[in-house]
């Protein structure tokens, strides 16, 4: 299910959601935060209750990043990692490159997390994966830059910018596929990937 805030509410979610209406974000779901809100909804059609429901997050997150809802039936979400050393940064072409030496056609993640935070796209999502064999069809791929040691043994290494963007965009992608389940890859590969239990961790969201 969407997060659902309102008046009264408080922490990072309510955070995110200052930032997309571009109000001081101080985590506090006050008269300011729901008058904000209520101008937003009159002004796209939504029912003015001040209330941030699924329809009101998908609104809002589609016109903040204009992230994409696949036409593919989504049931999953599967995280994972680039398994590459601590603090090596790597691009969107190096990834696409590896890939497809590997066979694939192209990238075979949908998202990838920076090591600033950025987040950025890799195969279209109306396209199945390339990640998670089995699952590819009814997935998005989410990567983040890293996973491994420098002696190249799996190890959660997400900065702290990486650990923001990645819960963020996990919630967004919930609000998009409410009904998809957030999983690790190695939840359905013998491998440690994404060197970290992602089931877990996101199980609230």
């Amino acid at each position: 299910m969407a997060i659902l805030l309102k008046k009264g509410c408080h922490g990072k979610d309510v955070k995110t959601l200052q930032r997309l209406l571009h109000l001081y974000d101080d985590g506090i779901f006050g008269d300011l935060t729901e008058e904000a809100v209520k101008q937003y909804q009159r002004e796209h059609s939504l029912v003015a209750d001040g209330i941030v429901g699924e329809k009101t997050w998908a609104a809002m997150l589609s016109q903040s990043d204009s992230l994409i809802k696949s036409k593919r039936n989504i049931k999953e979400i599967i995280v994972h990692c680039t398994a590459t050393p601590e603090g090596r940064p790597t691009t969107i072409k190096e990834l696409t490159d590896w890939h497809k030496k590997r066979g694939f056609s192209t990238i075979g993640y949908h998202y990838v997390v920076m090591l600033d935070g950025s987040v950025s796209r890799g195969r279209d999502v109306n396209v199945s994966g390339a990640h998670c064999e089995g699952h590819n069809s009814f997935s998005i791929g989410v990567c983040y830059v890293g996973g491994c040691d420098k002696q190249m043994k799996a190890k959660d290494t997400r900065t702290p910018a990486q650990k923001y963007a990645l819960l963020t965009l996990l919630k967004k992608l919930k609000v998009l596929y409410p009904n998809a389940k957030i999983r690790g890859h190695r939840d359905f590969a013998k491998k440690d990937c994404p060197s970290f239990d992602a089931t877990s961790e996101y199980k609230n969201i």
